[in-house]
């Protein structure tokens, strides 16, 4: 699908569809987490040094973990998100769900490549990192056009079908599915890739809802990839000191 292709079904999805007010949108804090883990570990492998056994070692294991991301992300769409369209329209996730059967192959031919590296000697690790990299380009391209799909024409459809109570529950049956180091994993992405507004919201919702020491473990593991003045406007929203954590 070309960029303006996309773009004509956005706006024909959005004269049609468009909500009078902001509805619930189950895509948008976890789809900026994905492309912000993207976006940094395609930038890791480009720049990755070969011969450098340890920065070799970290950048396979990001992009192993951004794989494994990728895949819970498939099953929680295609049990959760796909499921609930096609409950009430169906074949009405068709295009995204299979969109997906691509994506699993991609993710294996991936990790293939991965594993390539790992083990390859160093006069062939060259030519294997840049062969990765191109495919994981083509990876992150493909997925930025399925995001956009799904945030416009299947939120349209959701939006359709659901009332904003029925989409918060999805949603909640959704997160219960996810265990704790991967909640982890998504904020460290999520939050820093969000707007002040947004990381108030989330993070609120995380505070009321997790014990104390819990609340405090996610903001330290968030703190280090957000700059002070990011930490200095989201530290009060959430009702914390400032000072405590370590800055940037």
């Amino acid at each position: 699908m070309t960029t303006e292709t996309l773009i004509d079904s956005e706006l024909k999805t959005s004269h049609a569809a468009a909500p009078a007010a902001p509805r619930f949108d189950m895509y948008a804090s976890i789809h900026k987490a994905l492309r912000s883990f993207m976006c940094d570990t395609l930038l890791r492998t480009g720049s990755l040094d070969v011969h450098d056994p340890a920065e070799l070692t970290a950048t396979l294991e990001q992009i192993d973990a951004l794989l494994s991301l990728c895949l819970d992300h498939i099953d929680h769409e295609n049990a959760f998100v796909h499921t609930a369209i096609e409950a009430r329209r169906p074949a009405g996730a068709q295009q995204t769900a299979d969109d997906h059967i691509g994506h699993l192959e991609s993710i294996a031919a991936l990790r293939g490549e991965v594993a390539a590296l790992r083990v390859a000697t160093p006069a062939s690790r060259s030519t294997l990192a840049h062969k990765l990299y191109h495919h994981l380009a083509l990876f992150v391209a493909e997925n930025f056009q399925h995001m956009h799909v799904e945030e416009t024409a299947n939120n349209a459809a959701l939006w359709a079908l659901y009332s904003d109570a029925e989409l918060h529950d999805i949603h909640d049956r959704l997160l219960a599915t996810i265990p704790p180091a991967q909640e982890l994993q998504v904020m460290r992405w999520m939050i820093p890739a969000s707007s002040p507004t947004e990381r108030a919201i989330v993070l609120g919702q995380v505070k009321s809802m997790a014990p104390p020491e819990a609340f405090l473990g996610v903001l330290a593991v968030v703190r280090p990839h957000l700059n002070d003045i990011g930490w200095a406007k989201l530290a009060p929203a959430v009702g914390v000191p400032v000072r405590p954590f370590a800055a940037r």
